[in-house]
Order: C-alpha cells, then structure tokens, then sequence
C-alpha cells in the first residue's frame, strides 16, 4: 500500500490542525487499539472542515463504522441540524452512539442499521454533505444515489481515493493516465470507476487531496 503522505508530514498536518477533544482521542486510542481503519484527524478535521464553509445542516454518510468521520463533522452542524450514519454492524453502530452522545450530538444524529444504498432511499434531500466510505465498487452507486439531493454548493466526498488495504495504486495511476491495466481487482476499478465518473460529470468540480488514505472531494458548482 502506497504511502500518500510520510510520517512525518502527516505529523506536522496533525500538529497544526485544530485539537482534538477527549472523545476524539479515546476514538483514536480505539482505533489504534482494534486495528480499526478510521480516516484520522488529518482528514476528520478537514471534513469538519469542509462542513462549516458549505454551511452544513443535513449531512449524510454512506458507511459510519464506530462514528469517527461523523463525530468530527457534527460540530460543524447547527443544533436543528441532521447527520444520518449508517453502518451494517451492530455493535459499530451502537459504539458510535456511544461517542456521539459522549460529544453532546446524539440529538443531530439518525443511527442507520443496514445497507447505506438501501437507506438513502428513506430520506429526501437535500445534503449539504455527503461522505462515501463503504464498499469501493459500489461508490458510483452511491454517488448516482445522492447526486440530485446535493444542491449548488454541496459536497460529496469520497475516501480511499488513493490508496486502501486491497487496492493497487499503480493500477489505479495507469487507469488516471489513460491506460488500460491487466487484472484490475474490483476495489481499485471501483474507485477509477467513481473518479472517472464524477471528473466527467459538468456540475462537478473534482479534486484528489492526498490526506489520509485519499480523499475526493467535489464541489457542485451547477
């Protein structure tokens, strides 16, 4: 797996990003502790981040895992705001409950068990913000899904860009440049797939940040 930033700037991101609170360090501690793949600070505090300038008050994710993304995010929402996790594991789901109530925003928060693709259907829009970070070949799914709930100004943002445990970053490079790779696993076609799909698309502006493991964010622009 391809390093997308080196330990040291990935530290000095850190050092000079905002402060995480107690509930975001026992998040951290959880994560290094279970092996977990959370996005780190680097990327929560930018997704926060990104919320406050798109005057977030409804933001939805495609898979939560224990809350840590949604967690970061929430502090950007005003208190009538609504932020939809979803996640297919039980105990994941209940954790991020845990947490979000710990930081004072379970009342923004609608706990989804289930199929992220399947719950996207309950809910109208529009979403200031969107998170994808589930199954890789089911990105593009999940962007035709929610593209008309996102209004000019909205964002959708895709994590693992760049790199991720199963996929090959050479592959996903010789695919960006125009070339056609033998074997490409489903992971790494899933996310060429998605850039290729939201580059293309004209009311979207796309750019690859290379925080965390890769992030894509697009910005509606029409």
């Amino acid at each position: 797996m391809v390093d997308v930033l080196s330990d040291e700037i990935a530290r000095f991101v850190r050092a000079v990003g905002p402060e995480p609170d107690e509930t975001l360090r026992e998040m951290d501690d959880y994560a290094e502790r279970e092996g977990f793949p959370h996005v780190g600070p680097e990327v929560g505090a930018f997704l926060r981040f990104v919320a406050r300038m798109a005057d977030a008050e409804r933001i939805f994710e495609f898979g939560s895992g224990y809350g840590y993304s949604a967690y970061w995010m929430a502090a950007a929402l005003p208190d009538d705001g609504e932020l939809v996790l979803t996640e297919v594991d039980e105990d994941e789901l209940e954790l991020a409950r845990e947490y979000m109530r710990a930081g004072g925003y379970d009342d923004l928060a609608r706990y989804e068990l289930g199929d992220a693709m399947a719950t996207i259907d309950e809910y109208d829009g529009p979403f200031d913000v969107v998170l994808i970070d589930h199954q890789k070949h089911r990105y593009v799914d999940a962007f035709e899904a929610v593209r008309s709930t996102v209004p000019v100004g909205g964002v959708v943002i895709a994590d693992n860009a760049i790199t991720a445990g199963p996929i090959d970053f050479e592959a996903l490079l010789s695919i960006a440049e125009g070339e056609a790779p033998d074997d490409v696993n489903e992971h790494t076609r899933g996310i060429a797939d998605y850039l290729e799909r939201v580059t293309d698309d004209p009311d979207f502006e796309t750019i690859v940040l290379p925080l965390g493991e890769g992030i894509a964010v697009s910005y509606r622009v029409g």
